[in-house]
């Protein structure tokens, strides 16, 4: 999970929901103090485990370039409701936990950030593996696609026997008692490892246990099982950008690399981040999708 260094939104950020078709989406919605957003706005979707809080220190300085950010929390995840909670509209249908569906709810939210015009979109971990499918669904206009530590399919190695001991203490009791025990078993003391400040720590827990047990199942379901569908996503001919830590650990960086060759995208690497440059180095980050979006738009304006 990621771990956002402070909470407070900064100035030129605020916290809003976007209503769609199925129900509310929670979201932190971030326009330049000065200026007008006059270049194409951007969608972030976090990781598993993670939260739009994950991307709290990019917002600011990504909206001062000149364009509107927003960061979402996906159905079921933290302060997003899931569709266990939902009444479904007359004649839609509730979105389930899978890629897919996943992948449907990020495209009609881009569609109601864009209205209509493209958008550049970013996937951090399992994210890139749920932006991946809005773009191959081919529902809605986009600028750019940029998977931040993320990769070509399913997860394996030390994470992926995380993901596993999650699915079987989650199998038997799916619900918020029993996300509340395993934090107390297992998570708290690895929220104290990651950070000192209490107020972090209690974040950490309430967005753990505001979400959807069977989400958290479900997501960790496609994680160790999602196939490979970069050549699917290559032959979109799409700018994308390929950006991950050096010290990345969930997806191999020799994996993340091939990867980039294989979508013919850019690829950029940061120096001393793992696998939340999003957090460990906002400052390099924020420049590099800021960079990545200028030269897209550029090249689309000739």
């Amino acid at each position: 999970m990621s771990t956002p260094t402070f909470l407070d939104p900064p100035p030129g950020v605020r916290r809003a929901d976007l209503h769609l078709s199925h129900g509310p989406v929670a979201a932190l919605r971030a326009l330049p103090t000065s200026g007008g957003a006059e270049l194409a706005p951007a969608v972030l979707v976090h990781g598993f485990t993670g939260s739009k809080e994950d991307f709290i220190a990019l917002l600011q300085s990504l909206a001062q370039a000149g364009r509107e950010v927003v960061a979402i929390d996906l159905p079921g995840t933290y302060e997003s409701p899931g569709p266990e909670t939902l009444t479904a509209p007359p004649g839609v249908q509730l979105p389930d936990y899978r890629l897919s569906s996943l992948g449907g709810v990020v495209a009609e939210v881009v569609d109601e950030v864009g209205n209509g015009s493209p958008v550049h979109l970013v996937g951090h971990s399992f994210g890139g593996l749920v932006v991946r499918e809005t773009a191959l669904s081919e529902r809605v206009a986009l600028a750019s696609l940029t998977l931040m530590c993320s990769g070509p399919g399913a997860l394996e190695g030390d994470r992926a026997t995380g993901a596993r001991n999650l699915i079987a203490a989650l199998s038997m009791d799916p619900s918020t008692a029993r996300l509340q025990e395993l934090w107390d078993e297992q998570f708290d003391s690895e929220a104290r490892q990651r950070t000192a400040d209490p107020g972090i720590q209690d974040f950490l827990r309430r967005r753990l246990v505001s979400s959807s047990a069977m989400g958290l199942m479900r997501t960790a379901e496609d994680l160790l099982g999602t196939a490979d569908r970069v050549d699917e996503l290559a032959a979109l001919d799409l700018p994308t950008l390929v950006l991950y830590g050096e010290n990345d650990d969930t997806w191999s960086t020799d994996e993340q690399a091939e990867m980039a060759q294989r979508l013919d995208a850019q690829r950029l690497v940061v120096p001393g981040a793992g696998h939340s440059p999003n957090v460990e180095a906002p400052e390099t980050t924020s420049s590099a999708l800021t960079s990545f979006w200028n030269q897209t738009e550029s090249v689309g304006r000739r």
